[in-house]
């Protein structure tokens, strides 16, 4: 699966909260921030089906 690069724009207070996150589940920042969208996509049934 090809990945599309973009910028995002948080509060540096989140980013240190994301962070913090990913380093406790072993993750890099962007893995804790894609498996966060594909978590909440799933929970509200918005996920593509592939």
């Amino acid at each position: 699966m090809a990945k599309k690069p973009f910028a995002l724009r948080v509060e540096e207070d989140l980013m240190k909260d994301i962070e913090r996150w990913a380093k406790d589940e072993f993750r890099s920042v962007n893995g804790q921030i894609e498996w966060m969208l594909n978590n909440q996509l799933k929970q509200s049934r918005r996920r593509s089906k592939k």
